[in-house]
């Protein structure tokens, strides 16, 4: 007997300046999709119905109208960026659908009809900056694409650097997709920064990644560079010796060790190839599915509010560890983590949070003082603080 079917809504950009990003985000996407049509566990399947809309910003809320006018389709999964989950929000919230939205973002947002499965700025600008503070430099200079992505994310960085005493030695934007990177490598080589913070998307990252190493090659230099998006599909674009070195703080990597994740990643591999690698986008986006799925299963009905309820403080061992969403925000316990790029298209994993970390979206819970108390009690002693676990 053919199970019953659930439309379901896939926006993702397979075009664009971040075209490959949302590509892998759609893979995985109908990787969840075929695996829950498949699975005996569930009495019904997913009939999945894409949209592209280019990368161009104003074409998510067009797609989603549709979407939801012509499939019907209750559930959204989706958006890459900001910019494109803030242009879905007013559609989902007036039609009373929900949009499981798998990026990283900035924060400072809760919406009773979006699920936010990615990383909040608590589970990576925080762990990231703590890190850079107490084992490089409390001075980084700032390079990142024009959006709100990029002006949160710096505004907590700034925050919480010169609450410990440090600066931000500059702020340089470029437009999404733009690729005029020059102007801003011979400022970083000229002032040569202690680290750079990069929060540039897709090809813009890129090239500057690139044009960064060869300018640093030349100046006999090596700058420090973190991140809270490189991930392993993009390394392999940049190139190997552009890639080896940065420093991640994500909720997961490919490297992430455990019987789920090692059997996720042979899957993915046995579908996409042997030579492909999964981002974290990717895997957060099989998890909106699967956590989709499995409230669904639960609230036996495919309704927005019932599978509201039904997917709050509902624990999912996921390849990345356990997540759940918090019904105080419908953000996601994750495990927040720390990794350097190494040769191989890979990071290597050298902190992880004992648990998995309440969402704090709005920073509510940052005690700037701290961080300030525990840099001047370091600074007193000649030595920093280590907050982190080390991962042998």
């Amino acid at each position: 007997m053919k199970k019953p079917s659930i439309p379901l809504g896939l926006v993702f950009s397979r075009s664009g300046p971040y075209a490959m990003m949302a590509r892998e985000m759609e893979k995985s996407a109908l990787m969840a999709v075929d695996e829950v049509n498949q699975s005996t566990a569930f009495d019904f399947q997913f009939a999945p119905h894409l949209r592209d809309p280019r990368g161009i910003v104003a074409a998510y809320h067009t797609a989603c109208d549709d979407l939801i006018r012509t499939e019907q389709v209750q559930h959204i999964v989706g958006c890459y960026t900001s910019a494109s989950r803030k242009q879905v929000i007013p559609i989902v919230e007036r039609t009373e659908r929900l949009l499981w939205h798998p990026a990283r973002y900035e924060g400072f947002e809760t919406s009773d009809n979006v699920i936010y499965v990615g990383a909040a700025p608590n589970h990576t600008v925080v762990p990231l900056a703590r890190h850079m503070l107490d084992h490089m430099a409390n001075a980084v200079f700032c390079a990142g694409s024009n959006y709100v992505w990029t002006w949160e994310s710096n505004r907590v960085l700034r925050d919480i650097v010169t609450s410990a005493g440090g600066r931000i030695l500059a702020e340089r934007l470029l437009e999404l997709g733009e690729t005029g990177v020059d102007h801003i490598v011979a400022e970083i080589i000229e002032r040569r920064p202690p680290a750079i913070f990069n929060t540039l998307v897709g090809e813009s990252s890129y090239v500057f990644m690139r044009a960064l190493h060869e300018a640093s090659m030349r100046a006999g230099l090596s700058i420090p560079v973190l991140s809270c998006s490189l991930c392993e599909p993009e390394l392999a674009l940049i190139g190997s010796a552009a890639s080896v070195g940065c420093v991640t703080s994500s909720a997961y990597f490919e490297s992430v060790e455990g019987p789920e994740n090692s059997a996720f990643v042979a899957r993915w591999k046995a579908r996409h190839g042997a030579d492909s690698h999964v981002s974290v986008d990717a895997l957060s986006t099989y998890v909106c599915v699967m956590l989709l799925a499995r409230a669904i299963d639960r609230a036996g009905s495919a309704d927005v509010a019932a599978v509201r309820r039904a997917a709050a403080n509902h624990r999912y061992d996921s390849p990345q560890g356990p997540v759940w969403v918090d019904p105080d925000n419908n953000h996601c316990f994750l495990t927040p983590r720390l990794a350097r790029s190494v040769a191989g298209c890979q990071f290597r994993i050298f902190w992880e949070a004992d648990t998995p970390q309440r969402p704090d979206p709005y920073l509510s819970n940052l005690d700037l003082g701290s961080i300030a108390r525990k840099t001047e009690d370091s600074d007193a002693i000649g030595k920093r603080p280590s907050h982190l676990r080390v991962i042998k």
